[in-house]
């Protein structure tokens, strides 16, 4: 499948080829700012699929909206008519198709000589009025202000926010790319030119979210990233991270057992750490109420022991690092871990909850001091 991807060195466009080139069966022809309009009688000769993502959204000219958005697509148009072609055309055009401003008009104008495209060749066309979209690879203080705050923020830069609960709707990029993927793979089909996961979220609650992802790294609490609006603006705060920023320290506390360090918390889901133990070395020797944990042994030889604090039953296992055991605590068992073997032993840590040093919920009561059953 040959597809014509206008505008892809745009944010859009280079998202889009780089999932065209994961699929193995689609040739993708490009045309940028580099192009000449007098060249789409060559670049769209023999194309099964047309993404027209060019446009001028921001111009130094007025005028520049009429010949980037409106005379653009009408050549595009006419090329494709010339050749006699019926290709699927997938639009992206904006929310400001309706608004009563230049490049509205000219929005709206470009949507009108696709649809006549569309009836004298009939092919099938996807007009997207698309709102602000984001993700990585957008451009700040061009894109969106997504893009401007996250590299703001993610720079020691200050953000200027006007009207905290100004309205923004605002559609991610993959979301976006993947109803462009579902139309490519059927154009066929029966498809509405809506991208189904629109964000209704404020400019104060954004900048509120990008701001407490770059707090993270410093008090290591994590928000809920894994799906929804989060996961999507998490994605594209991180890519405006230079490599220099990929990694960060932990707090390491250190004593003459070990070392400890947290190395994320949750808000709901409980904390993730580690700890070390020289050998001969025991941890431990308390009990929860309502707190459980999970150990993973990464390194060396770990005793564990448990004992029941009201009927003293006993249990004890030994786990070597490697071998993929978790090992949990249960409520009213008092328990330790002890470096059996010859080698540091290094052990990763999951509890269901964030510690509260005032809440503790951790009570010291060495295995030795239960009467053992």
């Amino acid at each position: 499948m040959r597809v014509l991807v206008t505008g892809s060195e745009g944010f859009v466009g280079k998202n889009l080829c780089v999932r065209l080139a994961e699929l193995a069966d689609v040739e993708v022809i490009t045309f940028t700012r580099r192009n000449s309009v007098s060249s789409f009688s060559d670049l769209v000769s023999d194309v099964d699929f047309v993404f027209h993502l060019a446009g001028i959204n921001r111009p130094k000219d007025l005028n520049e909206f009429n010949q980037g958005n409106t005379e653009l697509t009408k050549a595009l148009c006419d090329a494709l008519l010339t050749l006699g072609l019926a290709a699927p055309i997938v639009y992206t055009s904006s929310t400001q198709a309706a608004a009563d401003n230049p490049y509205g008009h000219s929005k709206a104008l470009a949507e009108k000589e696709i649809d006549a495209y569309a009836l004298e060749s009939g092919a099938a066309i996807y007009n997207f009025r698309l709102p602000n979209v984001f993700g990585k690879w957008s451009k700040p203080n061009y894109n969106s202000a997504v893009a401007t705050f996250c590299y703001n923020i993610a720079n020691d830069l200050p953000i200027q926010v006007n009207d905290q609960s100004a309205p923004l709707t605002l559609v991610y990029i993959d979301d976006v790319i993947d109803k462009f993927l579902a139309i490519l793979n059927d154009a066929s089909n029966s498809h509405v030119a809506e991208v189904s996961a629109v964000y209704n979220t404020t400019v104060g609650e954004m900048a509120s979210l990008i701001q407490s992802f770059k707090a993270d790294r410093t008090n290591a609490m994590v928000n809920a990233v894994g799906i929804g609006f989060v996961r999507a603006l998490h994605a594209t705060y991180l890519s405006f991270l230079t490599p220099e920023q990929f990694s960060y320290p932990l707090v390491v506390h250190r004593d003459p057992r070990g070392e400890f360090s947290e190395m994320l918390k949750t808000q709901d889901s409980g904390q993730f750490s580690y700890f070390t133990a020289h050998p001969g070395i025991t941890r431990g020797g308390h009990y929860h109420h309502t707190k459980t944990e999970k150990f993973l042994v990464l390194k060396g030889d770990a005793l564990f022991k448990f004992k029941h604090v009201i009927t003293g039953q006993y249990f004890q296992l030994t786990v070597k690092g490697g071998d993929a055991r978790v090992v949990e605590t249960v409520p009213g068992w008092t328990h330790d871990i002890t470096n059996v073997g010859e080698e540091e032993m290094i052990v990763m840590l999951w509890a269901n909850e964030v510690f509260d040093p005032n809440k503790p919920d951790t009570i010291a009561l060495p295995i030795d001091n239960v009467e053992r059953s």
